[in-house]
């Protein structure tokens, strides 16, 4: 059951929705962000190969997938902003196990992490959905979205310069500090976006942990014929975002001999262009009739084949086409967020938007695990991170191919 808002206006809510909503995506972000350009300083510190840091990214994934699963009635109990609260320390709990030199406890702070980042989507959504106006909504959402690729921006610059000035033990625990930091301060406007309500689900551990909860999310998926199919992109789009965001930085350093900081900052280009094409294409959703949608996502994914085809093949050039690159990549493989959830929104039963999105959500980060796991087994049976790229591509502009003919498949008379 969602706790209604208190007797004040909507309208007056959407500043501190959108800003509460914007920092925590951001900071969380920046939290998790830090994983892959610790790469090769956490494999060197637990003595595994270099690629088995995909592997600290599928954990995080099973987090988020693990919550998306079952913690709907958690957000319930809890509420919206104190599901937050409640991700964000774990995020900077799961970074202090993921320094350590075990890497077992690694591990178990990287599925941590992964479940303090999951609360971003659903609670989030809860939020603004009460308070964006409707003419508004995609490019609302879009800008809260803008957080993710934003924070890991900011981590590609950041982190590095952290590294320098304290090392890595005090770069850790200044990240966890500013997690805690912002986390008490969406206090101030828990009770105006949360309520007054008090507990609705005391029995959301049990709920956590039952497997009853991933068939319910493919019931709600069946309810409309298009769902399953913006669903299956939705999740090859998000096998080719793990790879490109779990890899890159480890592959700039490792195979084309760039440092540490300017592997931070072409990721960090990287997810600067992506939080911008998320608005961009959010604004344009608004704009768009029905159908364009999908259309524009199937053209994305065949550019984004062929931008990760032009990075691989110029990753040695010089700085400014690699910087081109991981622009071009960001605008393309990592742009379609805003776009996929509106369409989402526009193709789900009346009053079950968030249950899709959730649904949906699930799948995709389902797909953020295996997609490391695969691009990880992929280096070490060939030695190459350049063929793990392009079949994490290919696999993407094939689905956009069968997408395209499925669609004027289903767009024929019958006779």
């Amino acid at each position: 059951m969602v706790r209604p808002f208190n007797r004040r206006s909507p309208s007056g809510l959407v500043l501190p929705a959108l800003g509460s909503t914007l920092l925590v995506q951001v900071v969380s972000s920046l939290g998790a962000g830090a994983t892959p350009l610790l790469g090769p300083f956490l494999t060197q510190r637990w003595g595994v190969p270099t690629e088995s840091i995909g592997y600290v990214t599928a954990m995080q994934s099973a987090g988020i997938c693990w919550y998306l699963a079952g913690g709907s009635p958690m957000l319930a109990h809890f509420g919206a902003i104190r599901s937050l609260q409640i991700g964000l320390a774990a995020v900077a709990l799961g970074l202090f196990l993921l320094s350590q030199p075990l890497m077992p406890v690694a591990m178990a702070g990287a599925l941590l992490i992964g479940l303090g980042l999951a609360p971003n989507t659903p609670a989030g959504s809860q939020i603004l959905m009460r308070a964006a106006p409707p003419a508004h909504r995609g490019l609302i959402f879009s800008i809260k979205q803008a957080g993710v690729p934003g924070g890991g921006a900011l981590a590609g610059v950041v982190v590095p310069l952290l590294l320098v000035w304290l090392g890595f033990p005090g770069a850790i625990w200044l990240l966890a500090a500013v997690l805690i930091a912002v986390a008490l301060s969406v206090q101030v406007v828990r009770r105006r976006l949360d309520g007054e309500g008090g507990p609705r689900h005391p029995d959301w551990p049990r709920m956590f942990v039952s497997p009853h909860s991933f068939t319910h999310a493919v019931r709600i998926l069946k309810e409309s014929p298009n769902l399953g199919m913006l669903t299956a992109i939705g999740v090859s789009y998000s096998v080719l975002q793990a790879c490109v965001t779990g890899f890159t930085a480890t592959y700039m350093v490792v195979r084309h001999g760039h440092g540490l900081a300017a592997a931070g900052l072409l990721m960090a280009t990287l997810l600067a262009t992506s939080a911008v094409a998320r608005i961009v294409f959010g604004w344009l959703g608004d704009r768009m009739g029905p159908q364009r949608g999908s259309l524009l996502l199937v053209l994305l994914a065949l550019g984004s084949s062929g931008a990760i085809l032009v990075m691989v093949l110029a990753a040695g050039s010089g700085s400014w086409v690699v910087y081109g690159c991981m622009a071009l990549v960001g605008a393309t493989a990592m742009g379609w967020n805003g776009i996929h959830m509106a369409e989402l929104a526009r193709t789900a039963p009346v009053g079950r938007v968030s249950e899709v999105t959730s649904a949906a959500s699930l799948f995709g980060f389902v797909g953020s695990v295996c997609g490391p796991l695969v691009f990880a087994l992929a280096v070490s049976r060939t030695g190459s991170f350049d063929w793990a790229y392009l079949g994490a591509a290919g696999q993407l502009a094939a689905f956009a191919v069968f997408a395209m003919w499925w669609g004027r498949a289903g767009a024929r008379p019958k006779r």
